[in-house]
């Protein structure tokens, strides 16, 4: 995505020892008749760790944070347009000199709800709620330098090069973010049984899913095998790439892109964009936010009996190869984790939930976890050279398996958006993909409907983040 940059805007950002501890604004000067949009009380990460905060009350501030237009006097935007690095987050230029906004490689909305509001696409006019998809006008574009409108190159369409990427919902983020802590967990410890092993390839399998095998040759690990995964073995659910391990790092990522928002965490108390204000984000903010975005409810599936035919079909086709059904974890509980350490997914806890009781409600697993039917392997796979972006990187036609619940209601699909209808996302299908895109082709007319029909019976909840209201705070 566009981490990289953030990487170098990391780097050079100031640490601080003082993280969101206290109620502080850091905004400058009041204007007259205008002010923050984020207003006191502001949630600490003290006030989360005392326990004394009921889990509603922290998923309402998370809410705040999610829904909430933020304005200059919040810290939104960046400082000083930086002529050395234009598309980094801190330097920016707006667009036409409009001193707020760029579209493109950031500083695209206000709020993480522009982009997350539809509940359901399926319906005319669309059903609108709290963490849904965004529409293809949502698309973020990141990271590129040109885009050809007028196909000056004589391509034949218009170029461009950097990722066009489309919104996904919220839904059941909790269990997808449980998984890949005990799905990363797993992986570490197969990684460190390699060394008991020298010369003989582990086999990388955790939940059934495989990842390659890992070799402990001549003091060093050989990765040469590893497939689907980066080489650290962190699995990351989070970002079409696989790029993120947490909801938290998405969201520090998206606060930075999106807003011009720099969390505590990353720059320290100190004004790392130049734009008058510091501490933008709190540590507590992003914790509520991340508690907020993983407790939201999770998908649903309308049984019936053309459905299961077309569930039939879809399986001995070879679809659910990648996207499994379900996945089971062995825990209940999801712990968060501050600061995150991407290979010990279970270090620094700060909170813990039950995932079978909060607004998702995820049914137990048969080894008392909780059982996530997100129709996903968790894996990155090549989709060929069709669905690849263009940035010129390695993982250009690489995607990790799209979770299919919910997917009867979030049209447009794929990565960007571009197929506009179930049949189209499935014949786009290329690389990996390719013999179950050719098996689904070769069915009947009947038989495809039927698998059509059966992913239209895997739905969004109806009512996500019922009860809350950010007026109660």
């Amino acid at each position: 995505m566009f981490h990289s940059s953030l990487s170098q805007f990391r780097a050079r950002s100031a640490l601080s020892a003082l993280f969101g501890i206290g109620l502080v604004t850091g905004t400058p000067a009041q204007t007259p008749g205008a002010e923050p949009a984020i207003v006191p009380p502001r949630i600490t990460q003290a006030m989360i760790q005392s326990g004394q905060l009921p889990l509603d009350t922290i998923r309402t501030h998370g809410l705040r944070m999610f829904a909430t237009p933020f304005n200059k006097l919040d810290g939104y935007g960046d400082g000083p347009m930086n002529p050395a690095n234009p598309t980094l987050p801190g330097g920016r230029p707006t667009l036409q000199n409009n001193g707020a906004y760029l579209r493109v490689n950031g500083l695209d909305a206000q709020t993480c709800m522009e982009c997350h509001s539809i509940v359901s696409a399926a319906f005319v006019p669309f059903r609108f709620g709290i963490g849904g998809i965004g529409g293809a006008n949502n698309n973020a574009m990141a990271g590129p330098t040109s885009i050809d409108v007028a196909d000056t190159g004589n391509n034949g369409f218009a170029a461009f090069n950097g990722r066009f990427i489309n919104p996904p919902f919220l839904f059941g983020a909790g269990g997808i973010e449980l998984l890949g802590k005990e799905m990363t967990a797993e992986l570490q410890v197969l990684k460190q049984s390699a060394v008991l092993q020298p010369g003989v390839p582990v086999a990388l399998v955790t939940k059934g899913v495989d990842f390659g095998t890992v070799t402990w040759s001549q003091g060093v690990f050989d990765l040469s095998q590893v497939v689907g995964v980066a080489d650290d073995l962190v699995v990351r659910p989070f970002g079409r790439k696989g790029e993120f391990q947490s909801t938290r790092a998405f969201d520090i990522e998206a606060m930075q892109f999106h807003f011009g928002m720099q969390p505590v965490e990353v720059v320290g108390t100190t004004d790392a964009d130049g734009d008058g204000v510091t501490q933008e984000v709190l540590v507590g903010e992003l914790s509520a936010l991340s508690i907020f975005a993983t407790t939201l409810e999770r998908p649903r599936q309308e049984p019936s009996k053309l459905a299961q035919r077309g569930r039939q079909q879809f399986e001995a086709i070879g679809c659910a190869d990648c996207h499994r059904p379900h996945l089971d974890t062995v825990n209940k509980f999801l712990y968060y984790s501050y600061p995150e350490v991407p290979t010990d997914p279970f270090a620094n806890n700060y909170y813990v939930v039950d995932l079978r009781q909060t607004a998702s409600k995820f049914d137990s697993s048969p080894q008392g976890g909780i059982r996530v039917e997100l129709f996903s392997d968790l894996k990155r796979h090549d989709m060929g050279p069709g669905l690849a972006e263009s940035t010129g990187g390695p993982l250009d036609s690489f995607f990790i398996t799209a979770r299919l619940w919910g997917v009867a209601d979030t049209a447009p699909y794929l990565h960007d958006g571009r197929a506009q209808t179930l049949r189209d996302a499935i014949m786009m299908h290329g690389g990996e993909a390719l013999n179950a895109r050719n098996a689904f082709a070769a069915l009947s007319t009947a038989r495809q409907t039927d698998v059509v029909a059966f992913l239209r019976s895997l739905r969004t909840p109806k009512e996500p983040a019922a009860g809350l209201n950010v007026g109660d705070l």
